[in-house]
Order: C-alpha cells, then sequence, then structure tokens
C-alpha cells in the first residue's frame, strides 16, 4: 500500500518548506507502519463491521529536543491518516477535558449523567469517562505530552488503561522519555504503572538529529526588537506567528501553591506574555520557575524604561529573567531600549546590571544553540 504519509512528506521537501533530514525520515517508518496497521484493522463488510470490537494499535512516541520537527511529523501523520474517528490537541488540553469529565460524573444526578454520558449508575467515573473519550476518537494524537501535575499523574494509569482496552490508540510528542515523566513527583511510586502500560502501548522513536529549525528562525531574525516602533513590532509579531506555525493560542493555566496563573497567548512550550502581566501583578518568585519549567520559549512584550520609582516591577524583573536564564529558556524580547539601558540611572541601577548582563547573553547566538 502507498504510503500517503511519506507522500505528503516528499511533496513538502519537494516545495521547500521543510528540508531533507535524516532523522526525521528515519521517524517517519515507525508512523508509516502505524499508517498501516491502522488500515488493516478495518474489517471490511457491514456485518464484519457490526460485530467488530475495535482494538487498538502499538501507536507512536517521538521523543526529542526542541525544534526537532516531532509536532510537524504527527501533524503530517494526523492529517494523511485514513482513520476517521481521530483527534489531535495538546495533552494539556485533553486533560484538563478529562478533569471537567470526571467532575461533571460525580456531581450530576441521574439524569445529568445519562444526558452527557449515556449512563448513569456507579461511583467512579473513569469507565464512564472512557467510554466518552474512546466515543470520539480512536485515535489520539497528543502535542506536548509531559505530567507535572499531581492531580494528572494519579488518574493517569487507571484512565489511560480504560481507554486502550477501549481499542484506543496513542501517538504522542514530547520532551521527555516515558521513564522521565513526573519525575521527582510527589507519591511518584504510584505513578510508576502508568510509565511502564505506555511503553507497552507505544514504540518509542527518537529524533535527535543536530538540526534545530526553531532555531534557524532565532537565529534569522533574531531576539531582541527595540525600540517598540511600528516596524519592530511587525518583526515581533512575524516571528511569533512563524514560532507558533499551524499551533493556536490556546493558552495556558499554571497551578501554583494551590493558585491558577492563566496566560492566554500559549501554545505548547510557547508563552506571549507582555510585560504588565508578568511583572506589574502579583507575581513571585514560585511563579517565574513555573513558567520556567512550563514554556521553551517566552516571548515578552512591551518591556519599558525603568527606574526607581518602578522599582517593584524591576525586582520582578529580575527573578522572572533569572528563572528564565536558569533553565536555559529562549527569550524573544520587545522592549523601548537596549538592556544595558533598561535601568541606566537611579537607586536600584547598580543591582540591575546583572540582569542587563544576562539580557544580553540570552541574545547572544552562544546562548541560543545552547539549549
Amino acid at each position: 500500500m502507498a504510503s500517503a504519509l511519506k507522500a505528503a512528506y516528499d511533496a513538502r521537501v519537494r516545495e521547500g518548506s521543510i528540508r531533507p533530514d535524516p532523522a526525521q525520515a528515519a521517524a517517519l517508518q515507525p508512523l508509516m507502519r502505524l499508517e498501516t496497521d491502522l488500515a488493516a484493522a478495518h474489517p471490511k463488510g457491514a456485518l464484519k463491521k457490526l460485530f467488530h470490537k475495535p482494538e487498538g494499535q502499538l501507536g507512536v512516541y517521538l521523543i526529542g529536543p526542541v525544534g526537532r520537527g516531532k509536532s510537524m511529523l504527527m501533524d503530517l501523520f494526523f492529517e494523511t491518516a485514513g482513520e476517521a474517528s481521530k483527534r489531535r490537541t495538546h495533552f494539556h488540553v485533553f486533560m484538563g477535558e478529562i478533569h471537567r469529565l470526571i467532575d461533571a460524573w460525580r456531581k450530576g444526578d441521574p439524569a445529568a449523567r445519562k444526558a452527557r454520558f449515556g449512563q448513569h449508575k456507579g461511583d467512579d467515573p473513569i469507565p464512564p469517562v472512557a467510554d466518552v473519550v474512546a466515543a470520539e476518537a480512536r485515535l489520539l494524537c497528543f502535542d506536548e505530552f509531559q505530567v507535572t501535575d499531581i492531580a494528572d499523574a494519579m488518574i493517569l494509569g487507571r484512565l489511560f488503561e480504560a481507554l486502550f482496552a477501549r481499542g484506543v490508540t496513542l501517538v504522542a510528542t514530547s520532551n521527555r522519555l516515558p521513564d522521565e515523566l513526573y519525575k521527582n513527583g510527589i507519591n511518584r511510586q504510584l505513578f510508576l504503572p502508568f510509565i511502564d502500560l505506555l511503553k507497552s502501548k507505544v514504540e518509542v522513536v527518537s529524533i535527535a538529529g543536530p538540526h534545530d529549525y526553531r532555531l534557524d528562525r532565532l537565529r534569522a531574525s533574531g531576539t531582541w526588537f527595540s525600540p517598540i516602533d511600528r516596524d519592530n513590532e511587525r518583526q515581533f509579531d512575524a516571528l511569533w506567528r512563524e514560532m507558533l506555525g499551524p499551533e493556536e493560542e490556546i493558552g495556558e493555566t499554571l497551578e501554583v501553591l494551590g493558585r491558577k496563573v492563566h496566560f492566554p497567548h500559549a501554545a505548547g512550550g510557547l508563552l506571549r506574555a507582555t510585560f504588565s502581566s508578568l511583572c506589574s501583578v502579583a507575581l513571585g518568585p514560585n511563579d517565574y520557575l513555573a513558567i520556567a519549567q512550563q514554556f521553551h520559549t517566552v516571548f515578552l512584550d512591551g518591556l519599558p524604561k525603568l527606574s526607581a520609582n518602578r522599582r517593584e516591577e524591576a525586582r520582578r524583573l529580575v527573578i522572572l529573567i533569572d528563572a528564565l536564564y536558569e533553565a536555559r529558556t529562549h527569550l524573544i524580547v520587545l522592549a523601548e531600549a537596549e538592556p544595558t539601558k533598561l535601568y541606566p540611572e537611579g537607586d536600584g541601577a547598580f543591582e540591575f546590571e546583572r540582569t542587563a548582563s544576562r539580557l544580553q547573553e540570552m541574545r547572544s547566538t552562544g546562548w541560543l544553540e545552547d539549549r
């Protein structure tokens, strides 16, 4: 059978939208295998389809550093997969929906349960939730598969055991190997059975080639745009759209010490936020550490010149930059001035010099390449 996935990939290479890449070409093979497996799993004939129990296939888990083309390959696979019942989303969006379904089951009366789930008996929400998910999609494609939330960690094993039993097939991209998921998390020993289950249901495929395609974009455009004028605003916006690619700004909500901090302009490992939204509100070190952990690239919009009368905002900026610096985060900035001129004089200017130095380093080619 001719591979629609391979044809789509080759077409992009010919048109120049992607360049030939041996690591990506190798990663195509397991996806093509799954393409064939899914096609073969569909029974022929009306009676066979009527009595056929769906069976999941060995999925694919694409692992590799940022910018290696994992999401692009998964998106091509999703677009060309012959499976009609399929869904592609970010993993954290999916888990948010799961928690809302669990809450609806627990709080719903029999009538409400029947209307939403088609059933109403029992105290365990996992089986009816899995029924809903499996009825909507037999092929689940997740971008940015990662587990940092204890609430997610504690239900994943039972949830995916139920989904796999219902014939769901999984494809995912991640920056972490399965054995590194929820690393150092609270009660991680309770999470380990899920890791074993996941490894039995997916083929782990590394895309560790030397080329970082996002890095190409940052090298070409630069990462510091100043002053804030129409031309730099246009370039800053264009780089954001280019880095997003086909993704949508679905937003991200981080839970920090029991509080929820929402960022409306986020997708996967990308965050765009204004200086005011990060430094003019009551955020602290734990919030900034959570941002640095969650996002590999941060677009900081509208960074102003600072002075002693904005010292509290400057203090927050220092803490934010320290967190991003330690996490080796890519930082793209639209600012009123160059780093050394952001806080040139006045009380607090001397203390800001280290931050200015870090901002200079974070815009360098060496910083971009060392991640």
